[in-house]
């Protein structure tokens, strides 16, 4: 029985696949253009240039080697619903240079137009055999085409089928995540009796607060190496300072050795030959006063005598202590 239904490549697009061939480069396949035939069921002829009366013309949404035929190229097209008004008798396949590669009859098939009352999208396939599929760049520019439910359903399939090995690989990986810290080796950045500030009272499982409190020496045998007395440090309160080591700028000191608060010493003088009113010229720590007692003359000479005193709450802050100031952490470090 002859075939009714077919597709044949043009004497143009023949000629042109016969050259991409032999010259070992590609026939760019772009488009795909519809038409009526004006009505009569037409019969491809390799001679022609053109459809007998295109009516829609179109970027490919598909082009694929048939996975059952390694000779035979398939080509489809997306038609939306709000296109149509149109029968479909004859389909054709251009190339990059608008040249008319193949060409094709269909079934008769009427595409509505929405308004008509009645839509759909429909799909247009063309199966074409070709000598050399190897010939025929199978690329599509998906930014312009409408995806055919196929077409979309296999790139899911594609894309959960790349997810699946990420993430069968990144599950059996040893370290899957090379960029974070692992237990393992915290050692590296944060060793066992570092005190580090911690913005709250109790600390994290596996952490002690710096309170000078025991612990156990056998169940933390590092951390006793370090402070053998088996206490931890008490920071409570405490500004910690770089060792000296020899640097002399502090030195006599040990390792964990306490030290109390100190200024640097004060001194002044006063001339023994002040006149009088002297009082009266103090500045910064020193303030005049009067009612002091002071060696010589009669009782009530030194009983309602001047003098100097030293305040140094006059010129800074003051307080029970020697500090600077600062921002209350609790000290914690790793028990193991």
């Amino acid at each position: 029985m002859t075939a009714k239904f077919f597709a044949i490549l043009t004497n143009q697009g023949a000629a042109k696949l016969a050259n991409a061939t032999s010259l070992g480069t590609k026939l760019n396949l772009t488009q795909m253009a519809l038409g009526d035939a004006n009505g009569v069921l037409p019969t491809p002829d390799a001679a022609q240039t053109q459809l007998i009366n295109q009516k829609r013309i179109a970027p490919l949404n598909r082009l694929s080697v048939d996975p059952n035929n390694a000779n035979q190229i398939i080509a489809e097209q997306v038609i939306p619903e709000n296109e149509g008004g149109f029968w479909i008798r004859e389909i054709g396949l251009y190339d990059d240079d608008g040249v008319l590669i193949a060409i094709a009859n269909c079934p008769e098939t009427y595409k509505p137009l929405l308004q008509e009352g009645s839509g759909r999208t429909q799909t247009i396939r063309m199966a074409l055999i070709v000598s050399s599929t190897a010939a025929v760049t199978l690329k599509i520019d998906p930014s312009v085409v409408l995806a055919t439910r196929q077409y979309a359903d296999d790139k899911a399939r594609e894309v959960k089928g790349y997810a699946d090995t990420l993430l069968a690989a990144h599950m059996a990986a040893a370290n899957p995540h090379p960029q974070y810290l692992v237990v393992a080796d915290i050692n590296n950045y944060l060793p066992v009796g570092v005190p580090i500030p911690y913005p709250a009272a109790i600390p994290p499982t596996g952490w002690f607060n710096c309170n000078g409190s025991a612990f156990d020496k056998t169940k933390y045998p590092f951390l006793a190496s370090l402070f053998p007395s088996g206490n931890l440090p008490d920071l409570r309160g405490e500004f910690i300072r770089g060792w000296d080591n020899g640097r002399n700028v502090d030195s006599g000191r040990s390792l964990l050795s306490l030290q109390g608060d100190a200024i640097r010493n004060i001194t002044g003088t006063l001339p023994c030959s002040a006149p009088y009113g002297f009082e009266q010229d103090a500045r910064g720590a020193l303030f005049g006063t009067a009612g002091l007692v002071h060696g010589g003359g009669s009782v009530e000479i030194q009983a309602g005598g001047y003098g100097i005193g030293l305040n140094a709450a006059m010129a800074v802050p003051t307080a029970n202590e020697n500090r600077p100031r600062n921002i209350a952490f609790n000290y914690i470090m790793r028990a193991a």
